[in-house]
Order: C-alpha cells, then sequence, then structure tokens
C-alpha cells in the first residue's frame, strides 16, 4: 500500500469524517478535524486517505506518525506491513495499542503518554453543577451571572471578527505575564479555524458579550454523535467566573443533547491538570506511544 500525503485541506472534512465514525470507539481530540487543520502548519501535519483508514503525519519537529484511523476491528493488521514499516506512532488511542499489541505481539512496545490523555466529562453534570463536587465552580457561575450585564450567543461567521480581535487582546495581555511560544502557535491555530469557521463542518461555539463587548468564547466540535471536542475556549479574567459562565452556557445552549464533552489533554502542566481535575471527569480516554524497533521513519 501506499501512502501519498498532503496539507489537510477543507474540501477533505466529508471523506475523513466518514472514516473517524468508523472508529470503534469515541475519537479522541487530536483527531476531530479542525484540530488536524488548525495546527497543520505548527506541527507540520499532512493528511492521506487509503483503503478505508486516514493516516496522519506529523514533520515537525520531527517526523512521527499518528494513529491511523478506521473500522480498526475490521483491518487485517497483519498484511498491512506499512505500520511496523512507519516505525514509530504517537497519540495513539487505547484500543487500537490494545489491537496492535495482540496483532502484532513481540513486534511492537507500548507506552502510555499520559500528558496526552483527553479529559471527557458528563455534559448534564457540568450544565446543572450539582453537589459539592461543583460547588465553587457554581458559586463562580452565581457571581459572574449577578455582577455584569451579559449576553450569551452561539458563535457564527458574522461575530468572528469579534471574537479574534479579543483573542489577540488576550494574547497580549497574556505574554505581557506569561510570554510563550505555545500560545503564539495556539493563536495561529485558533485563527485558522475562525477564518473557516462556516467552511468546516459541524463547527460550533459560543460567545459571550458584557456591555457589548465579547468578553469569552469557545470553539467546539461534534466527533461522535454522543461526544463533543472544547477546541478552544478563552476568557477575560477581569470578569470573575467568566470560565465557568461560558463552559455551563455553552453546554446548556448548543451540547445539551450530548452525552460527553472532551475538555482535550493537559500537556503535563501542572496548573492545567489541576484545572482540569477540579472540573470531576468522568473518565480518560487514554492515549499511547507505539514503536516498532524493526521498523524505520518512511
Amino acid at each position: 500500500m501506499e501512502l501519498h500525503f498532503d496539507k489537510p485541506r477543507i474540501e477533505q472534512a466529508d471523506e475523513y469524517n466518514r472514516i473517524l465514525a468508523t472508529c470503534p470507539q469515541i475519537p479522541t481530540s487530536d483527531y476531530a478535524f479542525a484540530n488536524i487543520f488548525g495546527w497543520a502548519e505548527k506541527y507540520g501535519l499532512e493528511l492521506a486517505m487509503s483503503n478505508g483508514l486516514a493516516w496522519i503525519r506529523q514533520t515537525l519537529p520531527e517526523t512521527v506518525y499518528w494513529a491511523p484511523l478506521g473500522a480498526w476491528e475490521n483491518y487485517e493488521w497483519t498484511k498491512c506491513c506499512i505500520v511496523p514499516e512507519l516505525g514509530r506512532f504517537t497519540r495513539v488511542p487505547e484500543y487500537l495499542a490494545l489491537l496492535w499489541e495482540e496483532k502484532f505481539a513481540g513486534a511492537i512496545e507500548t507506552k502510555e503518554c499520559r500528558e496526552h490523555w483527553d479529559y471527557i466529562y458528563n455534559v448534564p453534570e457540568l450544565i446543572e453543577l450539582r453537589g459539592n463536587r461543583f460547588h465553587k465552580k457554581k458559586n463562580l457561575l452565581k457571581q459572574f451571572v449577578k455582577l455584569y450585564d451579559y449576553e450569551y450567543s452561539p458563535l457564527g461567521p458574522e461575530c468572528v471578527e469579534e471574537v479574534l480581535e479579543m483573542q489577540e487582546e488576550w494574547l497580549r495581555w497574556f505574554e505581557e505575564h506569561n510570554p510563550s511560544d505555545a500560545l503564539k502557535a495556539e493563536n495561529v491555530a485558533i485563527t485558522r479555524v475562525l477564518q473557516q469557521f462556516d467552511q468546516i463542518k459541524g463547527l460550533t461555539g459560543g460567545a459571550i458579550r458584557v456591555d457589548g463587548k465579547v468578553v469569552a468564547y469557545t470553539v467546539a466540535e461534534p466527533v461522535s454523535d454522543e461526544s463533543i471536542v472544547i477546541h478552544f475556549e478563552k476568557g477575560n479574567t477581569a470578569y470573575k467566573g467568566v470560565y465557568q459562565a461560558i463552559n455551563q452556557m455553552f453546554l446548556e445552549a448548543q451540547a445539551s443533547g450530548y452525552l460527553y464533552v472532551n475538555r482535550e489533554q493537559d500537556l503535563g502542566e501542572e496548573g492545567l491538570r489541576k484545572a482540569k481535575l477540579s472540573y470531576n471527569p468522568a473518565f480518560m480516554l487514554k492515549k499511547y506511544e507505539a514503536v516498532f524497533p524493526a521498523g524505520g521513519a518512511a
């Protein structure tokens, strides 16, 4: 099997999502199309679709392959010599990692990558915020509602420019206090996705305005009938409870039909891990690195 990789294009979204839908577990956040498209420049991501599978190659800062997507349990892996030939895979969902351990017994090494595990939450719980587990979150939400003359609205093409302006302000403020190349790269991804907001099918989101100005926004994408991923979420922390507000209001207004919300990984950052754990995840989607010692990067 020969793979022809190229930069991901908006026109590939429908075919890609059809393949993604055949995966036998809830897709992890990495493989949502907006994520692939948004981060393509940062990681030099390339996409190839062949024989019912979607393959992703990361070329920056080094070449490594992400998990091939598709109906994993129906694929004849032992006849697919290209997998061990490619050598190393990252962000491999647990289902596929365990399947490969079975199919390639003795020829593969796998390792859990905790920093890439996705945090999955129960949507009704994050809407209702009931009980002691969510007391602090609900209290901050109530303060926001009480203190500010706010308006929540769904995110659409007509307010993308306002959101991009808020994002630029947020980035300037944050860089004054915590300069970061990672935030600059994220800003590029956010801009790429927002500029194609009306072209990426299924993309959704919400914005909160206070006194007519956007102070928080979220960008999300469904990855299955029961799960939606939050790709980006920013708030102006001058407004107390702003993050609790955008989180709860978006889910209640536009994601109440989903059972789970995926708030992505923590990348090993202690503060981010603490914040994500504070929302009481229902479970984690584990990811692995898989290496075929006898193989080599193509």
